[in-house]
């Protein structure tokens, strides 16, 4: 499913900004990985790796990567309060 250029994170990302919405994005997420045996077998490790369970890793890697990004408009609205 994947090629060695992308990663796991790569494709959770292009899901959510593709889709506009977390659970459009998760529905996509879970076909490729019921349908993909090797992307499965892949997802497995990464779960493992990052600390996620499989059930719900996508849906706990999307909230910290949006709350980075919320993250990052908090402290540039904070920036610009301050001048």
């Amino acid at each position: 499913m994947l090629d060695p250029e992308n990663s796991i994170e790569e494709y959770i990302i292009s899901l959510i900004e593709q889709h506009h919405s977390l659970d459009m994005a998760e529905d996509d997420f879970r076909k490729v990985l019921s349908s993909d045996h090797d992307f499965r077998a892949e997802y497995r490790h990464w779960c493992d790796e990052m600390g996620y369970t499989e059930r719900h890793g996508f849906r706990d890697y999307a909230a910290e990567y949006l709350s980075q990004k919320d993250s990052v408009w908090d402290s540039l609205t904070d920036y610009d309060e301050d001048e």
